[in-house]
């Protein structure tokens, strides 16, 4: 459900400008700018773009391809915002301090950086091990593999189609919540929430994932 992220985006955005980092065809920005608030949005897959200039409302959304990590666009904005994962797209922690630095570069003082993640489900895996599966069919299967030394993981899915087997392999570095914060502190900006979802439900040691706001200060 959309409803619980796009009313706290737009409280959070509070009448100014937001910004999209991955904002692919839309999903969350469509609805956003619906709220009234001007929202631009940065993707480095044209194609997931022209999803969305398809879609009803999409004139009102400016987009700039590129690296959401290093891109940078004109103006500052009262929100920045990265959904569904999207940090783990980035594979390395470099890639993942210099999203962080280009999000303050963009942040207006007193503005909010907020990002919806999981939490390593390292937990989960058998004692030795450091694959887990998420997914078994008599045609489908579906794997995480994790590298703890580089805290890289990938998404698997093996599947067969007429007699065939088909492969994918989606690479991710998964980060922890302690990990985030200090990547903010580095960029200058501080923990201000988080929550286990959208609708504020209480963070702890069992929380599979978090929805969490870092805010550039005033003076900044």
């Amino acid at each position: 459900m959309l409803a619980p992220a796009v009313d706290l985006l737009a409280r959070l955005a509070g009448g100014g400008r937001a910004l999209e980092l991955g904002i692919g065809t839309g999903r969350v920005a469509l609805p956003l700018a619906r709220r009234g608030v001007p929202v631009h949005g940065i993707d480095l897959s044209r194609a997931m773009v022209a999803r969305l200039r398809t879609k009803p409302g999409a004139e009102t959304i400016n987009v700039t391809i590129g690296d959401f990590a290093t891109t940078r666009v004109d103006g500052a904005f009262s929100l920045v915002y990265l959904v569904f994962n999207t940090i783990s797209n980035l594979t390395t922690q470099d890639e993942q301090v210099a999203c962080f630095q280009n999000v303050a570069a963009h942040l207006a003082p007193g503005g909010c950086f907020l990002i919806e993640v999981g939490v390593p489900e390292l937990r989960k895996l058998p004692p030795g091990q450091h694959v887990l599966p998420f997914h078994v069919s008599p045609t489908k299967f579906s794997f995480d593999i994790y590298d703890f030394a580089i805290q890289a993981m990938s998404s698997n899915y093996v599947e067969v189609v007429n007699g065939r087997g088909e492969y994918t392999s989606i690479p991710f570095r998964y980060v922890w919540p302690a990990e985030l914060d200090l990547m903010a502190r580095i960029a200058g900006l501080r923990l201000r929430d988080r929550w286990e979802d959208w609708t504020k439900e209480p963070f702890t040691a069992e929380s599979r994932r978090h929805v969490s706001v870092w805010e550039k200060s005033v003076s900044s």
